[in-house]
């Protein structure tokens, strides 16, 4: 089981990615060992989670969703717009 996540930072940026563990993945972005994105802004939550059988399938919609804009972003999770 694949997941693809959003997650919002302490700059209101949002962040997508893919795991199999968004519980383990979250945690290594809040103690700064999930990338140097998330290091630099603090991830803050978990603000969307999608569910895919395989690695393949999340990997397709983690790329759909990073080609889209942050007012789409914020509208998929269901937050207005904050700057």
């Amino acid at each position: 089981m694949y997941f693809v996540y959003l997650l919002r930072c302490s700059d209101n940026s949002v962040y997508t990615g893919i795991t199999t563990d968004v519980e383990r993945r979250f945690n290594e972005h809040k103690n700064k060992k999930g990338g140097h994105y998330t290091a630099s802004r603090k991830a803050e939550s978990i603000v969307h989670t999608e569910r895919f059988k395989t690695r393949s399938e999340a990997s397709k919609r983690e790329a759909e969703i990073k080609s889209w804009s942050r007012e789409k972003k914020l509208r998929l999770v269901g937050c207005p717009e904050t700057k």
